[in-house]
């Protein structure tokens, strides 16, 4: 008996974003009483995270009752396409013995630029990594728009990332692994992403909300997030959850009110002297904007 491409993402994307929550959360999430129950707190190794190994990255996740985490590349993890099947398979039972999951690969592949061999290299760095999360027990490889170029009309940028997203989307299928396209750079502003969404309409290509400054711009955060809701992928990217100048209450409320499944990723950009402890600190207030999201 075979299964379609979109029943394969839908078992692969959803175990993924459910996996570490408990089966009565996700038996009780069927009920509406329960809308906000399948949001998993997790981190991108992107400041705080960049300097640990495997090991003491999974052990400081556990003390901080982190649940899972996205493993950007370059960083002192070495979770790295250079890896050989070996290397893989120990990384993947690292995080498969621990209670963290891998939620996925932080690529930094991008797709804007006009020169063809550029862009070329970064389609083939993509799926070079769609392999790698696959190995290692990911379920999805986050890429970025990016950026337009002198010269080149917008209209222009915007159909070569739909396209070369529709590439690696249908690729990274193969693998049960979701691109995840961060609302990044100079395509940070929603309606920009929506256009790309009208090309890239790969049922395997998601986003991945970035929690910026240009998702308040025109008509506001919550009409910029129904622009891009019906595609939101298995995660999104938070910033310090006691950072005033961002709306996380509404946007905690919109996640709950459209049920969302998947995984609330810090990034964070402060260095503070414990960064355990300020896990700890943000997992907490996590906890309690979901709780009022839930109340409210």
């Amino acid at each position: 008996m075979s299964i379609s491409r979109r029943e394969l993402l839908q078992l692969s994307a959803g175990a993924a974003a459910l996996g570490c929550l408990p089966a009565a959360r996700l038996w009780a999430a069927k009920e509406p009483d329960f809308r906000g129950e399948n949001m998993a707190f997790g981190l991108v190794t992107y400041q705080w995270g960049k300097d640990w190994n495997v090991p003491t990255l999974i052990k400081n996740c556990e003390a901080a009752k982190v649940q899972g985490v996205e493993l950007r590349t370059t960083h002192a993890h070495g979770v790295e396409r250079t890896l050989n099947q070996e290397q893989r398979s120990d990384i993947r039972k690292q995080f498969g013995d621990s209670s963290v999951a891998l939620v996925g690969i932080g690529s930094d592949e991008r797709f804007d630029n006009p020169d063809p061999a550029v862009l070329q290299k970064a389609i083939d760095a993509t799926k070079e990594f769609v392999r790698l999360s696959h190995d290692v027990g990911g379920s999805g490889v986050k890429v970025k728009p990016d950026s337009f170029h002198k010269g080149v009309p917008h209209e222009k940028t915007i159909e070569q990332i739909g396209q070369a997203l529709n590439e690696v989307g249908e690729y990274a299928a193969g693998f049960g692994q979701q691109i995840r396209l961060e609302v990044h750079g100079q395509c940070a502003e929603l309606p920009t992403i929506a256009a790309i969404l009208k090309v890239a309409t790969d049922e395997n290509v998601a986003v991945c909300w970035n929690s910026n400054p240009q998702d308040l711009l025109g008509d506001g955060l919550a009409a910029n997030f129904k622009l891009v809701a019906p595609r939101l992928g298995a995660t999104l990217h938070i910033h310090e959850l006691n950072d005033t100048k961002y709306p996380y209450d509404q946007l905690f409320k919109l996640l709950v009110e459209m049920d969302y499944a998947g995984w609330l990723l810090l990034e964070a950009s402060t260095n503070p002297a414990d960064k355990v402890a300020a896990l700890t600190q943000q997992r907490a207030l996590f906890d309690e904007r979901l709780a009022a999201a839930k109340q409210a």
